[in-house]
């Protein structure tokens, strides 16, 4: 510390003070408590101290460190694929997941492509001729889209999925029915003949016009070709499989239409039908036993009368299957049309897209005047027709057309995910200005301007490191990462910018210069180290949750918090240090180069004891009109001012916390003139507004007003209503994310979501039956666990007349057709013992399958042709002629294997069929090897909240878990058990992450504090005096740093209101917006009043010892106390009256750093005592040099 200036500069009879003070005691028995917290922030001090002696040093390497760190976002991944988002590795789904994939392959499924169409205006019916006219040139449109790619051109028939093509021995045949093979095609107009149009496939024949399905009658083809081929086994196929005219046997839409079929049932009367009777029940595709379209997936919004009958609609979907890509792979390969271009799987994938993409968008033109917004597709090349993309449904339709394809929604996730560069630049230069406005003062030497602009860029590049740091550990980036963190981040880190800028412009009076910065890091060190260290813990205990989208962004969101967290405790701590480098040097904030205009005048105040004794506990500001004495020097615009050590107090003015509370009055700045007129006056003014701030509006408004008794009881009574609303609302807390929110509102896309959800909330799964058991004995367990499947509530339940769609019902339904046929052409004499040549296809395989034994040493038994049953009565497969009946029936029947969707694997060998080969090796038949995966189909229905998915999930585990209990392996796959399987334990999960935080958060407060009860009450029990009094105080001194990090984090959370996306907003922005409000209301409100009531005692009392060497006061003059003076002056001095502020601050805790006294001060009395004092002014002495 300085030493006192010379004794010639002061008045006579000047009396030095008194040094010695008696430290705090400590009240009660919390010595230890207060040491150990002593010794930490002495640490802290020290910390600060060394980073002031090398702030240069310090600065530039950090910079470099944090820079290399943001290095690492040169290798982040962003991660988009919704399996690795939502699938937690190692958990059941997951193993699940990896077993298919191991059986099938990664792409062993189709894709669906889907239209919708809704009336513009609601309610409105579209079961109507021209509504469906209207679905019909849509669909149409969208049909015909052909993409280029890789010199060739990709239409709907050569991706398309077809279901089960046949082999036919015939080669002219076979080809015809290659090419003529329809796609499968979910729509309503499979009820009528229109439905042929959109199958493009077309085979020629001599003599005769390009065949098609809307000119396809086979029963007719079928006979005008019977004399020129063999097509028994052929009809019998179409029979089996109830195709029957397909198409024209069906009624036309509009019967006036010149290609409408003479065999259309409305051909002749020219009636329009009644669509919805047609559609009643569902619609069939070619074969009517095989493709049967349900309503539900076919109409949305339907209505009945009470017999049950279809009414009325209000949505229509058509759903287009796609071929898998290696699906797609498998078909082309080796064919001529890609010989030249290498085909890949690659390949096929980026075909599939393309079309996909261009499905979409020409779609949606046809909805031209629907739903409107920016497009998330990407620019493909297409060989599409300006005629066929200016096509639209007509401007004043009433129906609006919706598309969407699952490239669409991996489009979505793409663009969910990429930066918002515009939004991040807008939401730092947002925060660079506030903190930059905030932090200047109209007193240069207080102003911190230039040290809130290089705060917010240090968070902006810690920010930036911790990020890189998470790519480098190789945790993948994720929406939420690129969309929420860099916002949440930067109002987190800047709060703590804000706290040490403010305890750093109010240090102790007296603090040395070289240690300001210590110091301030030993009066806030803690409180940063403490928010820091509960935000990681926090973040961190969130990654408990089983989803990896929400476990990468809470570690990403902890390290970046612990980036910020040193960022803030080891390198700003050293702009701090530079800034006051500034400030020493006279220099401008912001504009550094330029030195200030009122730097050239001093203001010293030498502290003063009071003459009459200890100082009442917990002023701690006075306000006193005083008389000082003012030195001018002739050569000098120096002015230094001097109390004389006479002194007597004027009373405090009246208070409304009762005697507790004092209100500044002005400023040390406020010297008003000279008495003798002879010298030139020296004046530095404030104006008014400049002298406001938030600590003074605490402590003269806001904390007199809340501490009074009715203002307590108010706030008591809303915040308790506050609790019960919250403790309410806690229970009508639903779990669930709804796809819209991740889709930009007012984009086709989420157009096209919201109808789905409203009208066809379907979903396709699966029961998958893994090996590791004898499906050839497990048949009954098989059957039960599909009957318990198909009992739950969700799924879809199969019309009463048709057959349940699994394979094992197909199989055994095909086994009792052929067994019936044997037995009716051996009862006929067309077979025989011998011989099958004679009697049907089906009998010829009954036959040959009636033989098998299963024994590799004798296959065959003849003996066995009328003594055993392939179905016995039970309903249930000969065991030993299961897997030789599935390689049969999966060769003859592709049509019914094709519907059961059974993706067997191993797959059965092929086997190729002909009854007038009855060598030994046609007889013998290769049985299937064991089954390791095998899967029914069905759907799910009505399934619109997470409750509804929750409980769907829970039966069906259920139903897995009894048939596991009978020997057999499965479980249940598709969308809703991959997304919403998390949630049957997210609220245990949610509420062991809660109760480990407030654990953990609970004991870092008391390790860094020491005291549990300090852990929130540091403030409150350093203070001395009543409850009112301490909560007051507490309020003076953390109102602006509170309020401004407030601000800091809501003006980050400001950009997030921007973003595009629905769940952005619901879940990031309102709900963190809201807990900001509720932590600074609960802060700043409910705290100070409960402090009050229910406070503590405090930790600390100060006790102050008066100095035997300070006269004792004179008695008070008329018109107040002020300070006595000497008759004579010397003449260097004249007598001025100020109105000053004097502050009485209380010594430091116990263990806290104490600067001893020296001789030879480092930096000058000057200047010391301007940067320790109130004034604003600084010296221009030399600067210190700076590490």
């Amino acid at each position: 510390m300085a030493r006192p200036p010379p004794l010639q500069e002061l008045p006579p009879g000047y009396t030095p003070p008194a040094r010695a003070t008696s430290p705090q005691i400590p009240a009660g028995s919390l010595k230890a408590p207060l040491w150990l917290r002593a010794y930490f922030q002495g640490l802290l001090f020290s910390l600060g101290c060394g980073i002031q002696r090398h702030c240069g040093k310090v600065l530039f390497l950090g910079l470099l460190a944090f820079g290399a760190l943001a290095l690492g976002l040169r290798v982040a991944i962003v991660e988009t694929d919704l399996e690795q988002l939502w699938v937690e590795v190692g958990s059941r789904v997951s193993q699940e997941l990896h077993y298919t994939k191991e059986k099938l392959g990664e792409e062993a499924a189709y894709t669906s492509q889907m239209l919708i169409q809704t009336p513009r205006q609601e309610g409105e019916n579209v079961l109507t001729p021209e509504a469906l006219g209207l679905h019909l040139q849509a669909a149409l449109t969208a049909s015909k889209v052909q993409v280029s790619l890789y010199g060739k051109s990709w239409d709907l028939n050569k991706i398309c999925y077809k279901s089960g093509i046949p082999l036919i021995e015939n080669g002219m045949i076979e080809r015809m029915i290659e090419k003529l093979f329809p796609c499968v095609i979910l729509t309503p107009l499979d009820c009528f003949w229109e439905g042929a149009k959109l199958q493009g496939g077309s085979a020629y024949l001599p003599g005769r016009p390009d065949i098609q399905w809307t000119n396809l009658d086979p029963e007719q083809l079928l006979e005008e070709l019977g004399p020129f081929a063999s097509l028994e086994g052929f009809r019998e196929l179409l029979d089996k499989a109830q195709v029957g005219q397909a198409y024209v046997g069906r009624p036309c839409l509009h019967p006036d239409d010149l290609h409408c079929p003479p065999s259309a049932p409305n051909h002749h009367s020219k009636q329009a039908p009644n669509v919805a009777q047609e559609l009643s029940g569902g619609c069939h595709g070619f074969s009517h036993k095989f493709m049967h379209w349900q309503e539900e997936l076919l109409l949305g919004g339907m209505a009945r009368d009470p017999q049950g009958q279809l009414l009325r609609a209000e949505a229509l979907q058509s759903t287009f299957l796609l071929m898998s890509p290696r699906q797609l792979y498998e078909h082309f390969r080796g064919d001529y049309q890609t010989h030249d271009i290498g085909w890949s799987e690659e390949q096929a994938g980026t075909v599939l897209q393309a079309w996909q993409r261009r499905f979409v968008q020409v779609s949606v033109r046809m909805g031209k005047g629907g739903a409107r917004g920016c497009s998330l597709l990407l620019p493909l090349r297409s060989t599409l027709s300006l005629q066929l993309a200016q096509e639209a449904l007509p401007q004043n339709s009433s129906q609006q057309i919706h598309a969407f394809s699952s490239t669409t929604l991996d489009d979505i996730l793409h663009a969910f995910s990429e930066v918002s560069a515009a939004r991040v630049v807008g939401g730092y230069l947002l925060m660079l200005a506030y903190a930059c406005v905030t932090m200047l003062r109209w007193d240069c030497a207080q102003s911190q301007g230039a040290v809130g602009l290089a705060g917010v860029l240090l968070v902006a590049l810690a920010v930036a490191s911790g990020l890189g740091l998470c790519a480098l550990l190789g945790i993948a980036f994720n929406a939420a990462t690129t969309q929420v963190l860099p916002f949440l981040a930067l109002g987190i880190g800047v709060d703590d910018i804000f706290l040490l800028a403010h305890a750093f412009t109010e240090a102790p009076p007296g603090t040395p210069l070289q240690e300001r910065t210590g110091e301030c890091l030993q009066r806030t060190g803690t409180s940063v180290a403490l928010t820091s260290i509960s935000h990681m813990v926090a973040f961190f205990m969130a990654a408990l949750v089983p989803i990896p989208a929400l476990r990468a962004f809470s570690l990403q969101a902890a390290i970046v918090v612990g980036c910020n967290f040193a960022a803030v405790m080891l390198v700003f701590p050293a702009v701090l240090s530079l800034d006051l480098h500034r400030r020493h040097c006279q220099r401008l904030d912001v504009l550094c180069c330029f030195s200030s205009p009122c730097s050239a005048r001093v203001i010293q105040i030498l502290p003063q004891e009071l003459g009459d004794g200890t100082v009442p506990v917990g002023i701690a500001h006075l306000t006193a009109t005083v008389q000082a004495f003012a030195h001018c020097e002739a050569g000098s615009q120096h002015v230094v001012t001097i109390l004389p050590p006479r002194a007597h107090l004027v009373p405090p003015p009246s208070d409304p916390l009762g005697s507790e509370l004092f209100s500044p009055g002005g400023s040390t700045r406020d010297l008003l003139g000279q008495e003798e007129g002879t010298r030139q006056k020296a004046t530095c003014s404030s104006l008014p507004c400049a002298r406001w701030n938030l600590a003074h509006f605490a402590r003269s408004q806001f904390a007199p007003l809340l501490l009074q008794s009715h203002s307590k009881a108010i706030v008591l009574v809303l915040f308790g209503a506050l609790l019960g609303l919250s403790l309410y609302g806690a229970t009508l807390v639903q779990d669930g994310l709804a796809l819209t929110d991740v889709v930009p509102r007012g984009t086709k896309e989420h157009a096209f979501l919201s109808a789905q959800l409203r009208y066809f909330s379907l979903y396709e799964v699966a029961l998958v039956t893994q090996g590791g058991f004898d499906y050839a004995h497990s048949q009954r367990a098989l059957f039960d666990l599909h009957q318990r499947f198909s009992s739950l509530k969700a799924v879809l339940p199969t019309p009463a007349t048709q057959a349940p769609r699994t394979w094992l019902h197909y199989y055994r339904n095909w086994l009792l057709g052929i067994q019936a046929a044997f037995d009716q052409d051996w009862a006929s004499g067309r077979i025989s013992r011998h011989s099958c040549r004679n009697g049907s296809e089906d009998g010829a395989l009954a036959y040959k399958l009636l033989l098998q034994t299963g024994d590799a040493q004798e296959p065959l038994d003849f003996s066995q042709l009328t003594t055993r049953k392939l179905v016995d009565k039970e309903g249930l497969i000969a065991p030993e002629l299961f897997y030789v009946g599935l390689t049969m029936w999966v060769s003859s029947d592709p049509l019914g294997l094709a519907a059961s969707q059974a993706n067997f694997y191993p797959p059965p060998p092929e086997w190729l069929h002909d009854k007038y080969d009855t060598t030994g090796e046609n007889l013998r038949i290769p049985a299937a090897q064991p089954l390791e995966f095998a899967q029914f189909p069905f759907l799910l229905r009505g399934l619109q909240k997470t409750a509804d998915f929750v409980e769907a999930i829970e039966g069906a585990r259920a139903a897995c878990a009894e048939a596991g209990q009978a020997g057999v392996r499965a479980y249940p796959s598709g969308s809703p058990f991959l997304f919403w399987e998390q949630y049957l334990g997210l609220r245990r999960y949610f509420l062991l992450a809660i109760c480990i935080l407030l654990v953990c958060t609970f004991l870092v407060c008391a390790l860094l504090l020491l005291n549990p009860w300090t852990a929130g009450l540091i403030g409150f029990l350093t203070t001395q005096g009543s409850r009112n009094l301490r909560a007051a105080h507490a309020l003076e001194r953390t109102f602006a740093p509170v309020t401004d990090g407030a601000v800091s984090t809501l003006l980050g959370l400001l950009m997030l209101a921007g973003s595009n996306f629905d769940f952005i907003i619901r879940y990031f922005f309102v709900v963190l917006t809201v807990l900001t409000l509720l932590g600074l209301l609960h802060g700043l409100v409910l705290l100070p009043v409960l402090l009050s009531i229910l406070g503590p005692p405090p930790e600390v009392v100060q006790m102050y010892k008066e100095s035997p060497e300070v006269l004792s006061p004179p008695a008070p003059r008329e018109g107040g106390l002020r300070w006595g003076l000497p008759p004579t002056l010397p003449q260097s001095f004249a007598r001025v009256t100020t109105s000053m502020t004097v502050a009485l601050h209380p010594p430091p805790l116990p263990g806290a750093y104490i600067h001893p006294a020296s001789d030879e001060p480092t930096w000058s009395p000057v200047a010391t005592s301007a940067a320790s004092g109130s004034s604003n002014l600084s010296s221009r002495g030399p600067c210190p040099a700076t590490g």
